[in-house]
C-alpha cells in the first residue's frame, strides 16, 4: 500500500481513489489543451455554448471548462493528504456533478446559460462521475459498515 505524505502510515482506499479522480480531471484539463486530441481545437472559445471544439471528438470543452477540470484535479490533491478531505473531495465532488447533470438537463443548450459547455456526451459522463464519485466518498472507509458508532467524515482519520 501507498505511504502518505510525512510517514503517517498508509494512505487509506478513499485517498487513493481521491488521487486517482484528481489525476485524471487533471489529464482530461491538460487534453483540452491539446489540439488533435481536442478536435476542432481552432473553435476553442473561452466559454459558452459557441466553442465547437470537442474533447476526443465527443465531450464540448472551452477553455473555462478545461480550467474547471484542472482546478478541481488541483484541489483534489490537497485533499487526498487526509481521509477527511479525500472523502469530501468524492462526495462533494459526486453531489457537485450530479448538479451539473441536472443543470445539462434543464438549460437550453443555445443559450449564454451554456457557458461551461456542456453537450449530451457530458451530461452522461456527469452522471456517471457523479454517482461514481459520491458512492466513493460515502463508501470507502475503514470503519464503513461495521456497527461502530455514528460519525461525520471529520471525525474520520
Amino acid at each position: 500500500m501507498a505511504r502518505s505524505p510525512r510517514g503517517r502510515g498508509p494512505r487509506q482506499k478513499v485517498q487513493l481513489a481521491a488521487l486517482a479522480a484528481a489525476g485524471v480531471f487533471l489529464l482530461i484539463g491538460v487534453l483540452g489543451f491539446v489540439p488533435g486530441i481536442t478536435t476542432r481545437y481552432g473553435d476553442l472559445d473561452f466559454a459558452g455554448h459557441h466553442s465547437e471544439a470537442k474533447l476526443l471528438g465527443l465531450f464540448q470543452v472551452s477553455i473555462l471548462h478545461n480550467l474547471l477540470h484542472l482546478g478541481f484535479g488541483l484541489a483534489g490533491l490537497v485533499l487526498a493528504r487526509s481521509v477527511a478531505g479525500a472523502r469530501i473531495f468524492l462526495a462533494g465532488g459526486g453531489a457537485l456533478y450530479l448538479g451539473l447533470w441536472l443543470y445539462g438537463l434543464a438549460i437550453d443548450r443555445e443559450s449564454a446559460a451554456n457557458f461551461i459547455p456542456v453537450n449530451d456526451a457530458d451530461n452522461w459522463l456527469h452522471l456517471a462521475l457523479g454517482f461514481g464519485m459520491l458512492a466513493l466518498g460515502l463508501l470507502l472507509s475503514n470503519r464503513a459498515g461495521t456497527g461502530g458508532r455514528l460519525d461525520t467524515p471529520m471525525d474520520r482519520p
